[in-house]
């Protein structure tokens, strides 16, 4: 193989050394670098050959596969935002989004797991929408040239993220005007000295959905470094390890609960696995107990580095294993570029081991909530940012956190928002008032809780609500518990207490 090592990123690697390893699919079927770079101009050709400029918007409602990698590299090298788009969504949230982001074009799969409401099954749009049918990678790239495109300039991925308030919002950074090799060495520099990773001939293995923000910059991040991908269809312990096992996997990105799972497998069938290639695990998206981290590098080795962020702040705090091992329960000290604050509610700087709101200060660059400016300043004190958590700083600028957001319920690694279910089951006729809550799950970190205040009249059945949410918001967001209660606390201006909703829950 060719030495990659001082190559500025993807494109340039796959021009040095077309034969490389890209891309492992889901089925087994391998693409080299040769072959993906092809692929990836010829759709970035074809974007534009439908009027594409920069700064235009391509959302993607696409399942993991060689697709949605396609159109990140095909839209970052023509200066377009890439929305990668949840398709367990339901027809409305995935419209909504489409929506908001004024997706010039939706890219779905061959036969479409999800797509635009309507369009997904050979409709029409919505009226005024400015997107038409959707298309796919294959229509996109037929008849282009495979060469690169002129006046190429680096793309960005927006996601949406919904924050604390329940409605999706895309995190849209600037675009630089530059072209990708100007731009890439700083992230490829940026991930080294947070997660040890280097460019050379090492195996990724992508083990959940690429809509998810991590995921999907930890893709584009492998192959800017030359790595190759093996992509999960979907994330099942077992799978995990023979995937491990069998290609020789090297670094991974997964969350708490994978490893939860993954430690309930029988001793036998854990001991059938050589996970021994493997060097850097990065886990993010939710706190991991102390017990399950310890019990995976008792395992593994020595290999799980973490860092704590949020879609808007990227990677703000950073550990290595043998730092966590010394500090067990920190989610790390400051990145590169990053400052951190630790704010009392009147904005006052709170001393070394006091909790309280976490704020952080990048030097790479902001971030706007799209086409929310109120939103944006809402997050904001002056140059800082704070992801809404509580924690403190020991004496060495280690982080620990010590509650999530208030509201928002974490379960399996993926933001759940009270006020979305709530809403949702506001609309059933039955239902006078609802409290939606996380509570403590040994496996999923959180599980959703519904507590109904009924109207006057007969009971709806618990599995009546459930089938109500259905059309309405995807299932991975539906309580787990429906409960009924004469009465939900409140404050005294009438807002619903959810703390005392949580408090009581618990302590029954």
């Amino acid at each position: 193989m060719a030495d990659i090592s001082a190559l500025p990123g993807f494109y340039r690697i796959a021009e040095a050394d077309p034969g490389r390893r890209a891309l492992i699919d889901t089925d087994g079927t391998v693409t080299t670098y040769g072959e993906l770079l092809a692929l990836v101009n010829r759709v970035s050709h074809g974007l534009r050959a439908r009027g594409l400029v920069a700064g235009d918007v391509v959302a993607g409602v696409l399942p993991n596969g060689v697709d949605p990698v396609v159109m990140m590299m095909a839209t970052g090298q023509v200066g377009l935002y890439y929305v990668p788009v949840n398709w367990h969504l339901t027809d409305a949230e995935i419209g909504y989004i489409l929506d908001d982001c004024d997706a010039r074009i939706v890219v779905t799969g061959p036969s479409g797991p999800a797509g635009p409401p309507a369009a997904a099954s050979g409709g029409t749009p919505a009226e005024g929408a400015p997107y038409g049918a959707p298309e796919n990678v294959a229509a996109l790239a037929e008849g282009q040239p495979g060469t690169a495109p002129d006046a190429r300039t680096s793309g960005a991925v927006m996601w949406y993220t919904s924050g604390t308030t329940g409605f999706p919002k895309g995190v849209r950074r600037p675009l630089s005007g530059k072209e990708p090799e100007e731009t890439v060495p700083l992230y490829t520099w940026f991930m080294g000295e947070v997660c040890d990773l280097r460019p050379g001939d090492e195996i990724h293995l992508v083990t959940s959905p690429m809509y998810h923000s991590a995921p999907c910059a930890h893709t584009v991040f492998a192959l800017h470094l030359g790595h190759t991908l093996v992509i999960a269809e979907r994330f099942e312990p077992e799978t995990i390890l023979e995937l491990v096992d069998r290609h020789r996997v090297s670094n991974a990105m997964m969350v708490p609960t994978m490893f939860h799972r993954m430690l309930q497998l029988p001793a036998e069938v854990r001991e059938r696995y050589d996970v021994s290639s493997l060097r850097q695990v990065v886990h993010t998206g939710a706190a991991c107990p102390v017990a399950v981290k310890k019990g995976v590098m008792d395992w593994w080795g020595p290999v799980l580095y973490e860092y704590y962020g949020s879609t808007e702040s990227s990677i703000a705090f950073a550990v290595k294993p043998h730092d966590w091992l010394e500090r067990p329960g920190t989610v790390g000290r400051p990145v590169p570029t990053f400052e951190a604050r630790i704010l009392g509610p009147d904005g006052e700087e709170l001393p070394t081991g006091e909790p309280g709101m976490i704020y952080v200060r990048s030097g790479i660059g902001g971030f706007e909530y799209h086409k929310d400016p109120a939103k944006t300043a809402a997050s904001m004190r002056g140059p800082w940012y704070t992801p809404g958590d509580i924690g403190f700083m020991d004496e060495d600028g280690f982080l620990f956190i010590c509650d999530r957001r208030t509201d928002l319920i974490i379960s399996g690694g993926v933001n759940i928002y009270p006020a979305e279910i709530e809403a949702a089951l506001l609309e059933h006729p039955s239902v006078a008032d609802v409290a939606v809550i996380g509570v403590p799950d040994e496996e999923w970190g959180h599980r959703v809780v519904a507590l109904v205040q009924p109207v006057p009249g007969p009971l709806p059945a618990p599995q009546d609500l459930l089938d109500h949410l259905g059309p309405r918001i995807a299932r991975f967001k539906h309580p787990r518990v429906v409960e009924f209660r004469d009465e939900l606390p409140r404050t005294p201006t009438g807002k619903l207490s959810r703390s005392r909703v949580r408090e009581e829950y618990l302590a029954r």
